[in-house]
Formats: structure tokens, C-alpha cells, sequence
């Protein structure tokens, strides 16, 4: 009895090379878009007409953000090692976490668990109370520029069903949050990502690969921009003059 880990996802012999059972060459170059064959590598099993659309709209909405702290990461990097393009897109994807880009897994997660329960004002206005007794944040809600509403959550909440139970949920969430503040809080792009690829039905584990994947490739055109026109000596010039930097000990 064999008794190793295994692997489904892709074997190979010295004439085929199988993706999750299906021959590379015969069955997926030219049949499948690679959004399809990352749904297809990651979940095992073809993707819907509905995640297809879903993952292509995630993976344009969040490619780019301008010179957000991962840009400006891949592009001090390059600057500095202009010779490792990987070593520049490696080191603004390593800034994808819980406060830029990476929220949308954050607000998955949050949404899953209301949408679970029995009673979802419930569930919410326990989420949001326990949250802020521990001074937690709550993602997915307001934006430092887009302070009345985020442009891109109407436009992304568009391609959902009004009945989808994952759109309820966030408009749960929105609603207790709000009231708990006494303030109205409006749900950023993060949730409305999350709504859109919950409501697909792809796992909230995977929500922050998926902009991992649009982020690789929005950090690739910065990085050919600063080769044909750098800007890095600029930032790192700015940076130096914008901290002040003491001579001291304390």
C-alpha cells in the first residue's frame, strides 16, 4: 500500500504532461485562457461561465493602485538591483498583506462566517462588538481617498445577484458596523472583491492568491516603466529628505 503524500494537480512522463488529469498539450494550451487554467489548477475541477467573469473582473479591478507602498517597494529594488526583475516583483508582492491589498481575504473570511449563521444581524453585530471590545479592525470598510463612497464598489457589486446571500451579508455587516460607530461606514473595494468571488464560489482561502496574481502583474508594467523612465532615484530622494535622520544615540 502506498502510503506517500500525493499531489493531484499536475503529472508528467517523458511524452505528456497532465493538469489535474488533462493533457497539457492536447486538452488546455488553446482551450483554456489562463484564467480558466488557474481556476482549473487551483480548484481541480473546470471552472464556471460565473467564476471565469468573477476572476476576470477581481484580477483588472486590483492590478493597479499607482504608487502604492508595493510599487514603490519593486521599484526601489530595481533601482538598486536593476539586473533582478524577479527580485523587484518578489519584493512588492511581499508587501500584500493585511493593510494594503490583501484585506479582501480578510473580508472573506468575515463574511463567510455571517453567512453561516442562523441569523446574520446577529452574527454581524457580535462580529463588530467583540472586534472593537479588542480593538480590532474590521476590513473592508471606508478609504483614506474615496472618503464618501469607493467608485469601484457599484461597478463590482453590479456583477452580483441581489439575492446572492454573500451581498446580504456585507450589507449586514455595513449596516451594524455603521450603527455601532454612529457614523455611516461604507464598504470599500476590498468587500465588494470578496462579495464578487464568494458569491462565485471560490474559497476565501484563496481570495488573496487571486490578488497576489493581479498584483504580479500591475508590479511588471512598473517595473517596465522604470526601466524606460526611472523614477527610483526620485523616490529614494525623496524619502531622504522627508525623515530627518539624527545623529544620536537615543
Amino acid at each position: 500500500m502506498n502510503d506517500k503524500p500525493t499531489s493531484r494537480i499536475c503529472s508528467y512522463d517523458a511524452d505528456h504532461i497532465h493538469l489535474r488529469g488533462k493533457d497539457l498539450v492536447d486538452e488546455v494550451i488553446g482551450h483554456y485562457d489562463f484564467g480558466a487554467a488557474f481556476l482549473l489548477q487551483a480548484l481541480g475541477k473546470d471552472p464556471s461561465p460565473k467564476q471565469r467573469r468573477a476572476l476576470d473582473i477581481a484580477l483588472v479591478t486590483i492590478m493597479e493602485h499607482g504608487l502604492v507602498p508595493s510599487a514603490v517597494t519593486a521599484r526601489l529594488t530595481l533601482h538598486g538591483a536593476p539586473e533582478s526583475l524577479q527580485g523587484a516583483v518578489a519584493a512588492g508582492l511581499l508587501g500584500v498583506g493585511d493593510r494594503y491589498a490583501g484585506t479582501a481575504s480578510l473580508c472573506a473570511a468575515d463574511l463567510a462566517i455571517i453567512v453561516a449563521a442562523e441569523d446574520m444581524t446577529t452574527a454581524a453585530n457580535n462580529l463588530v462588538a467583540n472586534r472593537r471590545a479588542n480593538r480590532a479592525p474590521i476590513p473592508g470598510f471606508g478609504h483614506p481617498i474615496h472618503t464618501g463612497k469607493d467608485p469601484r464598489v457599484e461597478k463590482l457589486l453590479s456583477f452580483v445577484p441581489e439575492t446572492s446571500p454573500v451581498l446580504a451579508a456585507a450589507k449586514v455587516l455595513e449596516s451594524s458596523l455603521s450603527q455601532s460607530l454612529n457614523k455611516s461606514l461604507v464598504m470599500n473595494v476590498s468587500t465588494a472583491l470578496a462579495v464578487l468571488l464568494l458569491d462565485a464560489e471560490m474559497p476565501a482561502s484563496m481570495i488573496r492568491g487571486v490578488i497576489l496574481i493581479a498584483r504580479c502583474a500591475g508590479l511588471v508594467g512598473h517595473l517596465l516603466e522604470e526601466y524606460e523612465s526611472p523614477i527610483g532615484d526620485a523616490l529614494w530622494s525623496g524619502a531622504t529628505h522627508e525623515v530627518e535622520q539624527i545623529t544620536s544615540s537615543k
